[in-house]
């Protein structure tokens, strides 16, 4: 009956979308000239938005605008002129007569990511860790560093941000204005740091390797500046409200415990408890995943339990609609997935 009316419902959709779809597009492409065109600003509006965006899935809309449409810029490179900050970057790595990279267009690439996500997020993560009870700091240990280690070393922010995003929307926004703010901050001191990721390697290898020019040097001092902002906003704002941040709780500290103890599989995870927390293997729809968050929708949302799944060590659970959700796993999604994939197949043969 679902594929059914799926397939009938859909058929319909596809009529509708290509006549309201140009308004959209235009709307979205507005919003990239006037980001392209705001100056020095336009790095902060395009890392704000994209932090904003990102807990819903839209960011991508954003950072495909900018890096591979003429909203994030027009150069000739090599005799050809191409268009996107990705692109022009790009272009001019594999160019033999290029001498150094394109302020314009790397002010929209990694360098902006890096005081937050090299800096600003560590020491968010130490702030919560110091603001932990003192007898669940070890529980929450692993927690922490698993998400640091992708943050810094992969460039995937999720495991660390969705550890507050729940529990203090304010300082997700606050997070979301630092980030953006290192995009201008890196743009106004000329760095020209390029790639996507805005981790260590791409500091490394699109920075350092590419000697002075780049002004690399930069980099190390303004993280340091936003370790300290971030850890003083953080373990200010958890200490003042009561923020029940990881640790904070009791009854969540060893709930993550033996939810550890608990794991069965290679994944580390309680593949079964997670599956009986959506309702079970008859519930699931279809499943996926992405780099961070399985992707899941489900026939009947009241059947999910969220607080079973972030007891489970979920980093938090986002409801689309009535039929559509995402969990936030972290860098082991994918034996998640597979695992509770070969779980469901289990159950339903």
């Amino acid at each position: 009956f679902v594929p059914i009316i799926s397939s009938l419902v859909m058929g319909l959709v596809g009529l509708v979308i290509p006549l309201v779809w140009p308004i959209f597009a235009m709307g979205i492409s507005g919003l990239g000239h006037m980001i392209n065109s705001a100056g020095d600003f336009g790095p902060m509006l395009f890392g704000t938005g994209e932090r904003l965006l990102l807990p819903f899935g839209l960011h991508h809309i954003l950072v495909a605008l900018i890096r591979f449409t003429d909203a994030g810029g027009t150069q000739e490179v090599c005799g050809q002129t191409v268009s996107g900050a990705l692109t022009i970057f790009q272009a001019q790595l594999s160019c033999p007569t290029t001498h150094g990279f394109s302020e314009s267009a790397t002010r929209f690439l990694s360098q902006g990511k890096m005081p937050a996500f090299l800096g600003g997020l560590p020491g968010a993560a130490l702030a919560m860790y110091h603001c932990a009870r003192p007898e669940n700091r070890h529980k929450i240990k692993g927690l922490l560093i698993s998400g640091l280690i992708a943050c810094v070393v992969g460039g995937t922010t999720e495991p660390l941000e969705f550890l507050f995003l729940f529990v203090a929307p304010v300082l997700y926004v606050i997070h979301a204005l630092l980030t953006g703010l290192g995009f201008t901050v890196m743009s106004v001191l000329g760095v020209t740091i390029g790639n996507t990721d805005g981790n260590i390697i791409d500091f490394v290898v699109f920075g350092i390797l590419h000697g002075l020019s780049t002004k690399w040097y930069m980099v190390p001092v303004v993280a340091a500046i936003w370790f300290v902002v971030y850890y003083v906003i953080f373990r200010f704002a958890i200490t003042r409200f009561n923020l029940k941040t990881p640790g904070r709780d009791s009854e969540v500290a060893s709930s993550i415990e033996k939810a550890v103890a608990g794991a069965p599989g290679k994944s580390g995870y309680n593949v079964p408890a997670i599956l009986e927390a959506l309702g079970g293997a008859d519930n699931i729809v279809s499943l996926d995943n992405c780099i961070t968050r399985l992707r899941l929708s489900v026939k009947d949302m009241s059947l999910v339990n969220v607080q079973a799944l972030k007891d489970n060590r979920a980093n938090g659970v986002v409801q689309l609609n009535q039929h559509n959700l995402q969990v936030v796993i972290g860098p082991q999604v994918q034996s998640v997935k597979d695992e509770m994939a070969g779980l469901m197949h289990t159950v339903q043969a």
